[in-house]
C-alpha cells in the first residue's frame, strides 16, 4: 500500500476499524478497539524496535504527523532516543500525549529516585507486556475504568503480584498526567476507593510461595559442606548464613562497610529493603572468613566477580547449591540461599529464648504496627551480638 492521504485518513477513522494503517517511514495511523484514532512513529534504536504517540487524530492531521516523524526520525539518525528528547524539551502546541508516552516522561522524572536499574526494567517491562497492547497508543486522557480492568482482569487471579504492580504503575502515571494537566484527576486505576470495589484484594487470591528452607537442624552439617569448598560463592554463602542477611546485602557487600575490629558489618539505607541503615553484628565465626579473605585490586567488594570491578554475580549462591544437589526439583532438595533467613528464623523461635523482637531486628524487618514503630529508637544490638554469636556456634 502506498502512502496515506488526507482523504483516506478520514474514510479508516469514520469506519474505526481497529488496526495499523502505514504511511511510509515508520509513521501509522492506529485505530483501537475502544475507536480512538492516534499517530504512531514506529522506529528502532540500539538494536530494539520503539513505538512513540505522535497525538490523537483529526488534532493532528496527516501533514503534522508526517513531519512530526521526520524530526524524530533525524534524531534517531543521530543515536537520540526522541522519546526522551521530547520530555526534555516539549514542542509548542503538542497534543495530549498517548499513555505509552507518558509512561516514558514518567519513568525519566523518577528513575534516578529508584533503588537500581532493574527497578527502572522491571517498570518498562511489565508496562509494555500488559498495558501497553490495551492503552499504550491511547490518548492519556481517553483511558477509562474499563480499559484498566481489561489490563488487569485476565491475570489478577493467575498473577496476582504483577497485577498488583501494573495497577500501581498506571494509577501513578495517570496521577502524573493529571498533575500536568493532561487529564482530569479522577484516576480510573486508583485502588482505594475504587477498584478495590471491584477486584479481590490481593490477599484473598494471591498464592503465597515461600523459599525453600533447610530445617535449622541440617544447617551445620550443609556449613561443613561449604567449608570443603575453596570458591568465594562458598565463601559469600557461608558468610550469608551466619548473618541472616540478604543475598542482595551480601553480593554487594564493599569492605568500607566492614569494621572487623568492633566486629560489626553496617549495611548503608541504599542497600536495605526497609531503607534503612542496618548494623549486623559480626560472630567471631564470619571475622574469620572475612579475614581469610583475598582483596583484589581495583575492586572493594568483598564478594568479588570475575569482571573487572563487579562483585560476585547474583547467580553464583544459586548455582552452587545446583550444583551439590539443591535447588528447585534437587535431589537433596528445594532449599535456596534466602531460605537461610527461615532456618535461622526457625531456630531462634524453637531452640532459643530470645525475644521475638531480637529475631526480626536482626532480619531488618519493618515493624507494621506503626505505633510501636514510632517509639522503636533503638537497634537491640548488643542482644543480637549475643544472638549471632550462638547462631555460628550452632551451626559451625
Amino acid at each position: 500500500m502506498g502512502k496515506l492521504t488526507s482523504k483516506a485518513v478520514q474514510k479508516l477513522a469514520k469506519e474505526g476499524k481497529k488496526g495499523m494503517t502505514g504511511d511510509g517511514q515508520g509513521l501509522y495511523l492506529q485505530i483501537t478497539a475502544g475507536g480512538s484514532v492516534s499517530w504512531i512513529y514506529r522506529f528502532k534504536l540500539q538494536g530494539k524496535q520503539r513505538y512513540m504517540g505522535l497525538g490523537s487524530y483529526p488534532d493532528v492531521s496527516l501533514a503534522l504527523a508526517r513531519e512530526r516523524a521526520g524530526d524524530h526520525r533525524k534524531l534517531v539518525k543521530n543515536g537520540q532516543d526522541p522519546m526522551e528528547v521530547s520530555v526534555e524539551q516539549e514542542q509548542p502546541g503538542e497534543t495530549t500525549p498517548t499513555f505509552t508516552s507518558c509512561a516514558a516522561r514518567y519513568i525519566k522524572s523518577h528513575r534516578r529516585s529508584w533503588r537500581n536499574a532493574k527497578h527502572a526494567r522491571q517498570w518498562v517491562s511489565t508496562l509494555k507486556a500488559y498495558a501497553r497492547p490495551v492503552i499504550g497508543s491511547m490518548p492519556v486522557d481517553e483511558v477509562t475504568t474499563q480499559d484498566v480492568l481489561k489490563i488487569l482482569s485476565p491475570i489478577w487471579t493467575s498473577k496476582t503480584e504483577t497485577a498488583k504492580r501494573v495497577q500501581g504503575r498506571i494509577e501513578n502515571i495517570l496521577d502524573y498526567a493529571a498533575a500536568h494537566s493532561f487529564r482530569d484527576p479522577v484516576n480510573p486505576a486508583r485502588w482505594r476507593g475504587h477498584l478495590d470495589k471491584l477486584l479481590a484484594k490481593p490477599a484473598r487470591v494471591k498464592k503465597v510461595t515461600h523459599h525453600p528452607a533447610m530445617p535449622y537442624e541440617d544447617v551445620a552439617s550443609f556449613m561443613a559442606e561449604l567449608q570443603g569448598l575453596a570458591s568465594i560463592s562458598s565463601k559469600a554463602l557461608q558468610f550469608l548464613i551466619f548473618t541472616a542477611t540478604r543475598t542482595s546485602e551480601v553480593l554487594r557487600a564493599d569492605w568500607m562497610e566492614i569494621d572487623l575490629d568492633n566486629e560489626t558489618w553496617t549495611i548503608p539505607a541504599d542497600r536495605m529493603k526497609a531503607r534503612r541503615e542496618h548494623r549486623v553484628p559480626l560472630s567471631r565465626q564470619a571475622v574469620e572468613l572475612l579475614a581469610q579473605l583475598p582483596k583484589v585490586q581495583g575492586n572493594t567488594h568483598v564478594f568479588p566477580g570475575a569482571r573487572y570491578g563487579r562483585p560476585l554475580s547474583n547467580m553464583a549462591m544459586l548455582q552452587l547449591m545446583r550444583g551439590i544437589g539443591y535447588g528447585v526439583g534437587g535431589e537433596r532438595g528445594d532449599y535456596v540461599p534466602h531460605g537461610f533467613r527461615s532456618s535461622f528464623r526457625d531456630w531462634t523461635g524453637e531452640v532459643t529464648s530470645y525475644p521475638r523482637d531480637v529475631a526480626e531486628m536482626a532480619l531488618a524487618h519493618t515493624i507494621e504496627n506503626k505505633v510501636e514503630a514510632a517509639y522503636r529508637r533503638g537497634d537491640l544490638f548488643e542482644k543480637r551480638r549475643a544472638m549471632m554469636q550462638e547462631w555460628a556456634d550452632y551451626i559451625a
